[in-house]
């Protein structure tokens, strides 16, 4: 199930057959303002019960429907799950006005729509040439939030796991984004991202530049301080030889370079997926 899964939740992903009002993280604000509200959020409880309950909730309705009308409803749900987990409309949204910027020559729109693509970080690129450099990092660590993270968790965790991931990863974009500090997001999410981290930069490693991304991620893997967006971003721009000579505009060129990359990537992790359910280590 889990490889039908995920093909069937990227294929419906890039198609943007999902609207805004169902994405994940439309359905996680109105979750977290019913329930909780934003003054119950800075105790330690409520938030471990914030960040749990999804996560619960899909556990338990997987254990009610397990076996039921031959199967059909428990494939239905690690779909419906795997679709919500993997929709990011916003984020494609933005990088295709990054795209389309770049191709009709407008720096400072590309500056601009670079900014957007992750608001907590501050690129502060000097050229043309350092910001498709810089938001090449930017879109293999969007790859890795959105993509390799919520795979390896749907992998090995099921549906449940995968709604864990992205409900924490909601709660710390939430607190960024309003400027406060929520209690056990920033350690939870720390915990969650230091083993699949290191696991899709080790893809990065096979995918690319074997001998300079190597010698990056051993540098970077056993670290246990060194965040997940450096392990990610540093290894994949190691392991791409970006071509400078192309005619695309200078602000892309990294960038496309390190989009194939993490593509690569992903492919890499659905051949894997494919010989564990081969095999029968995943079902």
């Amino acid at each position: 199930m889990a490889l039908f899964s995920l093909l069937l939740a990227i294929m419906i992903e890039r198609l943007k057959l999902l609207p805004q009002a169902w994405q994940l993280e439309t359905l996680l604000a109105l979750y977290a303002k019913s329930f909780f509200g934003r003054k119950q959020l800075t105790n330690d409880l409520m938030m471990a019960i914030a960040l749990i309950l999804p996560a619960i909730a899909v556990q338990v309705l997987a254990w009610f429907v397990a076996g039921m009308f031959w199967g059909i409803l428990s494939l239905a749900l690690w779909v419906g799950v795997s679709i919500l987990c993997f929709s990011h409309l916003k984020q494609r949204q933005v990088f295709k006005q990054y795209i389309q910027a770049a191709c009709r020559g407008d720096a400072q729109a590309c500056y601009h729509f670079a900014d957007e693509l992750d608001p907590y970080v501050s690129l502060d690129a000097v050229s043309e040439q350092d910001l498709g450099e810089k938001v090449g990092q930017t879109v293999a660590w969007l790859n890795y939030r959105f993509y390799g993270a919520v795979a390896l968790y749907l992998i090995f965790f099921g549906p449940a796991g995968a709604v864990l991931y992205c409900t924490v990863r909601y709660f710390s974009d939430d607190a960024k984004s309003r400027g406060i500090d929520l209690p056990l997001v920033d350690t939870a999410l720390l915990l969650l991202d230091w083993l699949p981290s290191r696991l899709i930069a080790l893809g990065y490693v096979l995918s690319g530049h074997f001998s300079l991304a190597f010698a990056r991620w051993r540098q970077q893997a056993l670290c246990w301080r060194c965040p997940a967006r450096d392990v990610i971003s540093e290894v994949a721009l190691a392991a791409e030889t970006i071509e400078f000579n192309s005619p695309t505009p200078i602000c892309v060129q990294s960038t496309i370079s390190l989009l194939q990359l993490s593509k690569r990537n992903f492919i890499l992790l659905v051949i894997g997926l494919s010989l564990l359910t081969i095999f029968g280590v995943v079902v």
